[in-house]
């Protein structure tokens, strides 16, 4: 799933920049209220279960394509305008990729838009599995993918009830995107050089060639592992690159809905994701939602990054229930 671009250690990158200059802006005042709608994190644990149960979504297969027409009936069933933009894309081994971004929109007719985003497809190998015999398996990418998709299309569920009238009433659109091809990134076991352009393929192209000509959005917001057990969200060092009001108005979102704890004020390294082209590419500030892990011997993205591991026993619901709860509380509260 993604690559760090420069070496970091977590737990030593408390800035007093921002442990100064961003505590006033992540204080919630006495006007800042929960939004009162409620995310459902059983809702999101089901979402995840069925892109699972698919099997591993790895490009080219068969799994990988009756999700993705799964993914796309999902959000037209809450009402979305869904777009499949397809395009074969080249691995960094020359492998043809037959990818499809999925775009949802609601409410399309709207000019003023947020875009939420993940990452759809499975890592075609457990190249970070502590067993060598695992490292070309395909991996299940429940947190690794289909987490991120999961508490999107609880989103969208809300969106089509009708506690959600304050935003039926407003001028903004949203749209869910479901990045392909983003994890066939050089594996560790590969013997290139590791190439950081391999990442994010999908992302890559629809950043060059969006759903709409001259499309922007308000901001954008990446969510990338966002289930399991023991995460906690530093803030990413490109998101406070390219928009760090984002970061402020997510991290005060995570204050304000009571979900502090998984949302340290910490920063972390650069990370090569879906976010970076948005940002670079289509000029749409973008952040990510990402965990870390600072005393994991196997990875800073946690025990079960790109193993046989990541599967749905290690999903776990307060996880999806504190960023899918921050994710309404920004919503709703443009």
């Amino acid at each position: 799933m993604k690559r760090i671009s420069q070496p970091f250690v977590w737990a030593c990158l408390i800035l007093v920049m921002m442990a100064c200059g961003n505590k006033n802006n992540l204080q919630a005042t006495k006007a800042d209220q929960p939004v009162g709608i409620d995310f459902s994190a059983d809702s999101a644990f089901l979402f995840c279960q069925q892109q699972c149960d698919f099997g591993p979504r790895t490009m080219n297969s068969e799994a990988h394509d009756r999700c993705g027409q799964w993914i796309a009936e999902k959000f037209r069933q809450y009402g979305l305008d869904v777009q499949e933009q397809k395009a074969d894309l080249r691995g960094y081994d020359g492998t043809i990729l037959h990818s499809t971004n999925i775009i949802a929109s609601y409410r399309p007719e709207q000019k003023e838009r947020i875009l939420l985003c993940a990452h759809w497809d499975s890592r075609p190998w457990a190249d970070n599995d502590p067993d060598e015999q695992n490292w070309k398996k395909p991996v299940m990418a429940a947190n690794d993918g289909a987490s991120g998709v999961a508490v999107m299309m609880e989103v969208a569920r809300l969106l089509a009830t009708d506690t959600t009238a304050v935003i039926r009433d407003s001028q903004l659109g949203i749209d869910f995107i479901c990045f392909d091809a983003e994890d066939w990134g050089t594996p560790q076991w590969a013997e290139q050089d590791h190439d950081s352009e391999s990442w994010a393929l999908g992302a890559q192209y629809w950043a060059a060639h969006p759903h709409r000509e001259g499309y922007k959005a308000r901001f954008g917001i990446l969510l990338d592992m966002v289930g399991g057990y023991g995460a906690h969200f530093y803030q990413e060092a490109y998101s406070l690159h390219y928009a760090s009001s984002v970061v402020n108005r997510v991290w005060r979102a995570a204050s304000i809905a009571g979900y502090t704890s998984f949302f340290p004020t910490q920063t972390g390294g650069n990370i090569t994701d879906d976010h970076v082209p948005v940002n670079e590419v289509a000029g749409i500030p973008c952040i990510d939602i990402i965990p870390c892990y600072p005393d994991c011997d196997a990875s800073s993205f946690g025990p079960t990054w790109h193993t046989v591991n990541d599967n749905m026993e290690n999903i776990d619901k307060n996880t999806l229930k504190a960023v899918g709860q921050t994710l309404i509380q920004v919503i709703f509260s443009e």
